[in-house]
Parts: C-alpha cells; structure tokens; sequence
C-alpha cells in the first residue's frame, strides 16, 4: 500500500505483491484510489509510528487539525517472525481530531484489473461492497456514503478528541461468503504491537546510524512475501528511471542479487533466522534443477515465467510509458548471480550451521556453472536487453563463487570437488 501526502491511497495490489491492484491511481488518475483529505487549503506532515510500518499524516488547516494513521492491517495475534503468515488483506484508516474542527473528503474509488473494471458498489448496513472482475472489497465506515460515478462519497466534520476508523478488506469476487466477518478483526493497536514485537526480536544492532538500520530491516520485513519467504525488489511497477523515459520496469519478483544482499543486510541488523529462510525460498523455488534451468529471479512462490506485457490503457507515472507487468529478465543470463549466493552463504557460514542438503546441492551446481561459464558474454547486473557483452563485473563474481565455494567445499557434500 502507498499513500500519498494528500491522503490518498494510490497503489494497493492484493492478495499478492504481483496481483492486479485495485487501488492503482499511482500510474494512472483513473486507477482507482481512497482518499481521506481535508476539504479545505491545508498543511501536511507524515512520520511512521515508532518501529512501524504504519504512518501517520497530520493535516493543518485554518480551523483546526486532525491526523489519520494509515495501516496495512496484520493478523490479529500475529507477532515476531509470525508477521505476515496470514495477512487478513484489509485496510486500516484512522482519523482523529486534534484541535478545532476539520471537514474532510472521504472518497473511495476502487478499479480493479489496474484499472480496466469498475466495480458495482452497493451500500450494506456497515458501508458499502465494491465488486468487479475478481475482486471484491467491502469499505466498513463509520458514516454513510453515497455511491455514484463509481464511487462511494461521503464529507465529515472531524472535532477535536473525536475518533474515526474505517476498514477496507479483500476477498476474491467467487467464493463463498466468510461465515464470519466479526470473529476476529484487525485493529491498529494489534497491528502496531506486532510491529513492535518484531522490532524486540531483533535489537541486536547497536553501530552507527542504529535507527537508519532498524528502520531499514522493517522496510524489508514489509517487503517480504511470508508466506514462502521471498523477498521482492519493490512493491511497485513502472516508476521511471526518468521522468518520460521507457525504462519503467516491474520489480515486484524477487532476485538472487538482491537476496544475497538482503541476507547480509539482514545479517548485519541482527536479525539471524531471516537469511536462513531466504535461502529455504531460494532452494525451494530454483528446485532440483541443472544449471542450464537456474533463473536470476522468480515470482513471489518460485514462478518461473514471468513473461512481460504491457498495459497500453494506463497513461503512466507522469506520463511515462509504456506500463509494465512481468519482467522478462526472468530469462536472462546473468553470471553474476553465481558469485552472490555463494559469497553469501560464505559470509553467514558460522550462522547456518550445517547446510541443507538441497542447498549444498544447488551451490555447486552454481560453482560448475560458473566454471564452465565464465568467458560467456550474458547480460550482466544492469540486465542488458538488447545484446549480451563481456562484463568484467561479471567476470570477476565467477571468480568470487569458485574462491567461496573451495573455501566452503568441506560443506556441501559428496558432490563437491575443489580440484
């Protein structure tokens, strides 16, 4: 989920990082979006909340101030390392009154498909039901709204002291109806605590820029697929390497590079279990495999195609096309990759104790293929499309995997030969 500074919830894909977002206004106006905002000229400051990912937006108008605290919601009881194992997929938007009095905009749009559906919106007894295609999203709110245009509307007066919360949840448009929709609700206060907790698990780093690094290794906990453990480079698609340009790609799959960088990083915050379930996803989704079959990335559950279209029907971030969904360096070769695992695994060696079995066999399977391979022209860490050519940086990462994998070489089994 992204917010922007005016309120506005312009990108949320759900149930997955890679699935069509319904709220998708960051790439086109007409999207889809929520919005929460003052009516009036107003002042704006944003700031997480303490250890968090939630983040919390003072508006400043001439008649008073209110604040609204945006959460992805976690299970309820979900803590620790637990976090994200069964996301309840649902929105949390908590107004609250300050000084004064503000009159606020509540405007929810949902479209669905990146856009390409508008959703049927009906009011219920507790807001309103936006379905189409193969979503469906129900808006809990505390206040009526009035559905036209394909939205659901509605203005508020915000009094100091005075405490509003609405609830967006996901469910697939064809299935049956959850028995029970009251059983156990996400909350803020619940979500904040299990941020908490993950941040009390992991207090080992005390160096320089130590709330630069905490704050970092949440970034990654949120970026993190839990459910098999893969981490992916951005929740996002097509932002522009320039404004106008094409190089707009979608990064939403997760990549060995940035899995060999995310261990250390990880490594270094003294968070010690996360680098071992990064290289469970890692054997778990390249499986048993020879080397002409290993990938430089995967999809969020170990997909292997993740073929590239454009959407031609969205104008882009500021006008820059065209619109990306799938990344087709998904069939690149890039030896590189060879010489980050295995440097990983040799950085973090006395902190994985005795590797898996699997493991020890995919390294070297990365050894050979980087033995046998390293004269080969590929295209390289800045995924090249339009020729492989020698890198020298690629080159010299073969070198890295066959020097980590000799020093590792009493650890990976029966199959490894350093001569």
């Amino acid at each position: 989920m992204l917010v922007d500074r005016r309120g506005s919830v312009d990108w949320w894909c759900v149930p997955r990082f890679d699935s069509p977002s319904v709220f998708g206004r960051l790439l086109d106006a007409d999207a889809g979006h929520w919005a929460i905002r003052p009516v009036d000229e107003f002042d704006v400051e944003r700031s997480y909340v303490g250890a968090s990912l939630v983040i919390r937006t003072v508006f400043r108008t001439a008649s008073g101030e209110v604040t609204l605290t945006d959460a992805a919601a976690l299970s309820p009881g979900a803590r620790g390392h637990d976090l994200g194992l069964q996301s309840p997929h649902t929105l949390l938007r908590r107004v609250e009154g300050v000084r004064g009095s503000v009159e606020l905009e509540v405007d929810f749009a949902p479209r669905m498909e990146y856009g390409r559906t508008k959703p049927h919106l009906r009011t219920v007894d507790v807001g309103v039901v936006a379905r189409g295609g193969p979503a469906e999203l129900r808006l809990v709110s505390p206040v009526p709204l009035r559905c036209e245009g394909g939205s659901a509307r509605a203005r508020i007066t915000v009094a100091a002291g005075q405490v509003m919360e609405f609830r967006a949840e996901y469910q697939p448009s064809f299935v049956a109806p959850s028995p029970d929709r009251t059983g156990s609700i996400p909350s803020l206060e619940d979500t904040l605590q299990g941020w908490e907790s993950w941040r009390e698990a992991h207090p080992g780093y005390q160096g320089r820029f130590a709330a630069e690094v905490r704050r970092s290794s949440s970034v990654l906990q949120g970026l993190t697929y839990r459910p098999s453990g893969a981490v992916i480079a951005a929740a996002t698609t097509s932002l522009p390497e320039r404004l106008g340009g094409e190089s707009n790609w979608d990064y939403r799959y997760a990549w060995l590079r940035d899995l060999s960088l995310t261990t250390r990083s990880l490594w270094i915050a003294a968070c010690p279990d996360e680098p071992a379930r990064l290289f469970d996803w890692f054997v778990n989704a390249a499986g048993k495999t020879g080397a002409e079959l290993f990938q430089i990335m995967y999809g969020v559950t170990g997909e292997r195609d993740l073929t590239e279209h454009t959407l031609e029907h969205l104008s882009g971030y500021h006008d820059s096309r065209p619109v990306r969904v799938g990344n087709q360096a998904w069939s690149q070769k890039q030896l590189d990759v060879f010489g980050e695992m295995l440097d990983a695994v040799h950085l973090l060696r006395d902190d994985l104790g005795e590797l898996d079995e699997r493991l020890q066999e995919l390294l070297v399977v990365l050894a050979d293929r980087a033995a046998a391979g390293w004269a080969e022209p590929d295209a390289g860490m800045w995924e090249a499309r339009d020729a492989q050519r020698q890198y020298l940086s690629s080159k010299v990462m073969c070198w890295v995997a066959l020097d980590r994998a000799i020093s590792l070489s009493d650890r990976l089994g029966a199959g490894a030969d350093p001569d």
